[in-house]
């Protein structure tokens, strides 16, 4: 079950989030090692914990986790470290990320993000564009209409099919589509209006 609802901004602004991988790793008699990479991208997991600090703060929270029954509702979350297909200071610009290329008949392109470190590129799919955020270019002129955006899939739909080697390209803002690692909330009351958790996870579901 996924809840079309925004994890509250205000305290996922404080969050700890990072990408994380799976990795095997053998190490031989002779001290050499064996790596075994079994996820292909990585998952992001994020610890919220350091945004509840007030009393407001935790009431928010305890709504949102009761509601969403713990583990068993996802949730849209905004990684405010990692959340448009541009610079984080920009915004999106249709030329951001490259989608496709036209072929005449292909009318459906998945919104993606490219991270690039010397002649390494991993594609990220995304699954969860902002509202009223995605730009469309054909051939870096940006198209005004002739298209639509699925908010539930990242899945950009063309009325006609992009000509034959033209280029596809798109900018956005997106959330991660997660949901809380435990079934068991567990803040500490200070004093009045203080509130302090050791550990609130979330982890990224994938699409």
């Amino acid at each position: 079950m996924f809840d079309d609802i925004v994890f509250p901004l205000e305290i996922s602004r404080q969050s700890v989030a990072g990408p994380e991988f799976s990795t095997d790793v053998t190490e031989t008699g002779g001290g050499f090692e064996r790596r075994n990479q079994n996820w292909e991208g990585g998952r992001l997991r994020f610890n919220v914990a350091p945004g509840v600090r007030m009393r407001s703060d935790h009431e928010t929270l305890l709504a949102f986790f009761r509601c969403r029954a713990g583990k068993a509702r996802g949730f849209r979350f905004r990684d405010w470290t990692d959340d448009r297909s541009g610079d984080l200071g920009a915004a999106p610009a249709a030329t951001d990320q490259l989608l496709g290329t036209g072929d005449g008949a292909r009318q459906f392109f998945q919104l993606r993000k490219a991270y690039v470190s010397g002649e390494v590129t991993q594609r990220r799919k995304i699954t969860r564009p902002v509202e009223d955020t995605v730009k469309v270019a054909l051939g870096g002129i940006e198209q005004m209409a002739g298209w639509s955006v699925d908010l539930d899939t990242g899945l950009v739909s063309f009325d006609d099919p992009p000509p034959v080697d033209v280029i596809v390209t798109a900018g956005f803002q997106f959330d991660v589509p997660a949901r809380f690692e435990i079934d068991r909330l567990e803040p500490v009351w200070l004093f009045p209006d203080a509130y302090q958790a050791p550990e609130i996870p979330i982890i990224e579901i994938r699409e």
